[in-house]
């Protein structure tokens, strides 16, 4: 008991540290990244640092407040985060109040801010789907069909934006979860298989999905359309070099690449801090990987043990991809470097993320500090599992 405890102490600690790094160098990078466009557009080089500071800010306390609920309380309204989730990604296709950028609507106006609700719908997919597959043999029919529909309604939403990217994650998320619980190896096979199928037609459906894929297999037959984006983040990475131009001295963010302080700010990175940038900041998130799996790991709790891995999970999944279409190995998906890449909604809905971690450690070790693992909340308890579902799910 004491060693476990132990053990989430020390991988807490080194958590703390790695976001600590991570967030720091978001915020250098986002200036270094901005501070010519912030001056063009706006008027001031620190227009973007200021923004990025706030939400920084904001999250922050944000992952506090979460880590301090237990995560309990996440897991059982999980049903009403979706909705919640859902109802403000319909706020997007509302004129006057959604943002339509680049021919999507994935942004709420909401004064000088805007929030993109899809961000935090990878979450709340996780959380619900956590909640299903930990309970479904003990669901009727009804309820089933209630909860699933419930799952599936922000993803049918995401598509219509559209934000291939963010239902893509999403996606995974449930697989995921469902490979993590004890549902039904041949149902998730099959569910597996179907998933995969859909996928494909869905990738194929749009024409502008299609032109993303061919200009990943080969940008320079389209070099000043649907390729150049990628091959100004190459030249970005080819001037970096080994040592780097050095902090601010990146040519390419001068309106050369596209999107240099969100999607592309990794380029930015290569090019000012070289091959040994890149692969600090790898080694940064192979290190939050390892740490949040370890975590995981050691929770006593299996409902606590998927959230960590699944947030984990979305996290580095949404960084290797990102990377990935950066380097131009993988067709470009609008998806930003988590900690890293300039956004409000990403920031917040990550560090949340962080904190509802840092909520399943604190209550794992106050169980783990009991000695018996009967002071888990009768949510969890086996003996009385059935009983909690059904007075839990009757006030939803």
């Amino acid at each position: 008991m004491v060693v476990r405890e132990e053990l989430l102490e020390k991988f807490g600690n080194y958590l703390k540290l790695v976001l600590g790094i991570l967030v720091g160098v978001g915020i250098i990078m986002v200036y270094s990244a901005s501070y010519m466009y912030s001056k063009e557009q706006f008027g001031s080089s620190l227009y973007f640092l200021w923004r990025q500071l706030f939400f920084a800010v904001v999250a922050t306390g944000g992952a506090i407040v979460i880590a301090k609920t237990k995560y309990q309380f996440w897991y059982k309204y999980s049903f009403h985060l979706n909705l919640l989730v859902a109802f403000g990604i319909i706020l997007t296709f509302v004129p006057g109040l959604g943002v339509v950028a680049k021919g999507a609507n994935r942004w709420i106006s909401l004064g000088g801010f805007s929030l993109q609700p899809g961000e935090f719908a990878k979450y709340s997919t996780l959380l619900l789907s956590v909640f299903i597959f930990e309970n479904f043999d003990r669901m009727d029919q009804k309820e089933k069909i209630k909860y699933v529909a419930n799952l599936g309604f922000p993803l049918i939403l995401l598509l219509g934006q559209p934000d291939f990217g963010t239902f893509f994650i999403c996606s995974l998320v449930i697989f995921f979860s469902c490979f993590l619980s004890n549902f039904p190896r041949k149902i998730f096979y099959s569910m597996t298989a179907i998933g995969f199928v859909s996928g494909v037609i869905i990738l194929i459906s749009q024409p502008y999905r299609v032109r993303r894929l061919t200009a990943f297999l080969d940008p320079w037959k389209n070099a000043q359309g649907s390729g150049f984006q990628v091959i100004q983040s190459w030249i970005g990475f080819a001037n970096g070099g080994f040592f780097g131009k050095g902090a601010g001295n990146s040519m390419e963010k001068l309106f050369f690449l596209p999107e240099a302080h969100n999607d592309f700010i990794f380029s930015v990175i290569g090019e000012e801090f070289g091959l040994i940038g890149v692969i600090f900041m790898i080694g940064l998130f192979v290190s939050f990987i390892y740490i949040g799996f370890r975590l995981s790991l050691l929770m006593k709790d299996r409902v606590a043990m998927m959230m960590t891995a699944l947030v984990t999970f979305v996290i580095g999944l949404q960084a290797a991809l990102n990377m990935g279409v950066v380097l131009g190995l993988l067709p470009t998906k609008g998806l930003n470097l988590p900690f890293i890449s300039y956004g409000g909604s990403s920031l917040m809905a990550s560090l949340c993320a962080i904190g509802l971690i840092f909520s399943c450690v604190k209550r794992q070790k106050e169980v783990l500090g009991t000695a018996s693992i009967n002071s888990v909340d009768p949510i969890f308890s086996r003996a009385n599992e059935t009983s909690q579902f059904k007075s839990d799910t009757n006030n939803i």
